[in-house]
């Protein structure tokens, strides 16, 4: 949208200063052009005159025009004359809506088709005219219509501004270990099961004054990794809660994401409400990263973007824009265990408990049991810090002392597109060793039993001996009872 400029009501005010001399003044010339700087392609303007009359001149090097009327593209069903609306618009008491109410456009006096930065129209006879966008001519749904005003007295350039609302989506992020919390930002970690706070942020074309009515829908896009509960969301215009003057709808997508739209048909209809250029429309709401969640750099995006009326032309009304989509990322990791034995190979039989520290305290967040897995996979885990510990160790083996460590992970926090920059766990002793990889968001550490030690039977080499003796005093019995036989058997 193009706003009406500063000096416009200056050059009415002229116009009717003129007016109650009777005179206004124009350049010489028979027709001028007015060159339109800082356009794009896809418009197409139409010019039309509103004020025009007769030129003669009063002194020498000056032109005045007396008998003013309306332009020849225009009609108006008011009973004020030309010159009455003129005065009304340079004092102010009437507005250019006002006037558009009672005016009706007939024929352009040019109609141009616009170029990339600089846009001329030529051949205009002295006057004011609205400049316009052709009404259904809009090509790019991210512009809008333009509409102003402009004094033709001679070759004239305007600049062409343009002006439509923007929306930013932003994610906060928390850190459970240290209670840290960040600004809204692009990106953020969390730990699948966590609720996720966003918000959105929408703004107001400069000229919202010349709207009526003023459609306003947020389309928010979350990944199938995000879940969206209802009526969550709280919007604010200012300190007023204005939730309720949306309306909300969730679709689900075959591919598992999910849009919520949250629409207004009249932003300026909502009561107590008073829109400017600075005003702000807030959506505040959380999402649940769930179990399909993407781990590493592919991460969880979400997008939002925002539909808006964008024709403040008279017949304008239920034509609208779209802005661009604003993006952002939640990021979540995984850990991976591979048990092995002091030769590095796999070993079955043990079992594993994770903890995090939340609040200070170390919690469990997941543990497996023994069985014949030799691979243990912790996943949707965020950045923070953490604890490992072995709850079975496999027979014969020596159990691990419990491995503290931290996630620790970068990511752009304001880019349009966010990526995850950097991943690492640092572990406070020798007993792991983590290899990151971002692009899968894991961690992989080896966790190493060794073997108990071989313990010597029950009295060790003295058992040994009792049993050489005791084997030496039976035979030496079985010596002495022979002997005696003997010496029986003699004396008899």
């Amino acid at each position: 949208m193009k706003r009406i400029t500063k000096h416009l009501m200056t050059l009415l005010l002229s116009v009717a200063m003129a007016m109650a001399m009777g005179l206004i003044v124009f350049a010489e010339g028979t027709t001028y052009s007015l060159t339109l700087t800082g356009t794009a392609t896809g418009h197409t303007y139409e010019a039309y005159q509103i004020f025009t009359g007769d030129l003669s001149t009063k002194e020498v090097g000056t032109k005045v025009l007396s008998n003013v009327k309306w332009g020849n593209g225009v009609t108006y069903t008011g009973t004020e004359s030309a010159a009455d609306v003129a005065k009304a618009l340079g004092d102010g008491t009437m507005t250019i809506a006002q006037l558009e109410d009672k005016l009706t456009l007939k024929t352009p006096a040019k109609t141009v088709t616009s170029a990339k930065d600089s846009t001329v129209i030529n051949d205009l006879a002295a006057g004011y005219y609205l400049v316009k966008d052709k009404d259904g001519t809009q090509a790019n749904t991210s512009d809008a219509y333009t509409k102003f005003i402009v004094q033709v007295v001679g070759d004239t350039t305007i600049e062409v501004k343009s002006d439509v609302p923007t929306v930013v989506k932003k994610v906060q992020d928390k850190n459970d270990s240290t209670g840290e919390t960040s600004g809204w930002q692009d990106s953020a970690d969390y730990d699948i099961g966590d609720s996720v706070p966003y918000q959105i942020t929408g703004t107001m074309p400069a000229n919202i004054a010349d709207y009526t009515p003023y459609k306003y829908v947020f389309t928010d896009t979350m990944s199938k990794g995000l879940t969206y509960t209802a009526k969550n969301a709280k919007i604010t215009i200012g300190d007023k809660d204005v939730t309720s003057s949306f309306t909300e709808a969730v679709t689900t997508k075959e591919d598992g994401s999910t849009v919520v739209t949250w629409t207004c048909d009249n932003l300026k209809g909502i009561d107590g409400v008073t829109l400017d250029a600075n005003t702000k429309v807030v959506v505040n709401y959380t999402a649940k990263l769930n179990e399909n969640a993407v781990l590493g750099s592919a991460g969880n995006p979400n997008t939002v973007n925002l539909t808006y009326s964008n024709n403040p032309n008279k017949g304008g009304e239920g034509e609208t824009g779209k802005t661009p989509d604003d993006k952002n990322i939640v990021f979540t990791y995984k850990v991976v265990v591979n048990k092995v034995d002091q030769d590095k190979k796999s070993l079955k039989g043990a079992g594993f408990t994770l903890q995090k520290k939340v609040n200070g305290a170390y919690t469990d967040v997941k543990s497996f049991t023994a069985g014949e897995d030799t691979t243990f996979n912790f996943s949707g885990l965020d950045d923070g810090d953490y604890k490992l510990i072995e709850s079975t160790t496999p027979a014969g083996y020596n159990t691990i002392t419990p491995v503290e460590f931290t996630i620790s992970a970068t990511h752009d926090e304001t880019a349009d597109e966010p990526t995850l920059i950097s991943l690492s766990g640092n572990a406070t002793t020798e007993e792991a060793t983590f290899t990151a990889d971002t692009k899968t968001g894991s961690l992989t550490t080896d966790i190493v039993n060794k073997k108990g030690s071989t313990l010597p039977s029950t009295g060790g080499c003295g058992t040994t001996m009792i049993y050489i003796i005791g084997a030496a005093l039976v035979i030496m019995a079985g010596v002495v009872l022979a002997m005696r036989k003997k010496m029986s058997s003699k004396e008899s």
